[in-house]
């Protein structure tokens, strides 16, 4: 997914480029300050999305909430299946709030330079990747869940590739 190709601009200050992106896609979104929030249709959910920009270090903080809460008694089988999924990722992590039991996607971006600017690229590969991700290993903590599967064979489930057509 691209932004409109007469779009000039290669880059532009964070929460500006990821507003731009997420009105680019028709995403209903809302800009505060520092922050920018969307909500995006997936497969399995509706995800919110959250970014928050921190000038002095220069950090993008990028969050997803796939809308998973769980509850007390099943929070040490996700934190399990929490630490398997971890594993399998090459950015970002999953974790759970302690506080609220939300579970979410949590990515951070150093960004170069005084005032910093995220191109195009980054923001999709940004976006992408955690929508991805979260679609990904939705049913994981959906099975450890609702479906009474250990950790382990929750996510052997999910990462099951199935072939052809039914």
């Amino acid at each position: 997914m691209m932004l409109d190709a007469d779009d000039d601009r290669d880059d532009a200050a964070p929460i500006d480029m990821l507003e731009s992106y997420f009105s680019a896609h028709g995403w209903e979104h809302e800009r505060l300050d520092d922050e920018v929030i969307a909500k995006v249709k997936g497969s399995w959910t509706t995800y919110e999305l959250r970014a928050l920009w921190r000038d002095e270090d220069s950090v993008l903080q990028f969050l997803a909430f796939p809308d998973i809460r769980v509850s007390d008694e099943r929070r040490i089988a996700i934190y399990e299946a929490i630490g398997l999924i971890n594993e399998q990722l090459w950015v970002g992590h999953f974790e759970l709030w302690s506080s609220s039991g939300i579970l979410l996607y949590r990515h951070a971006a150093m960004i170069e330079g005084e005032g910093g600017t995220l191109s195009l690229g980054a923001a999709e590969l940004l976006v992408e990747s955690a929508i991805d991700e979260c679609e990904r290993f939705y049913p994981v903590f959906q099975f450890v869940m609702w479906g009474g599967k250990t950790p382990k064979e929750a996510l052997a489930a999910a990462m099951t590739e199935t072939q052809g057509e039914a």
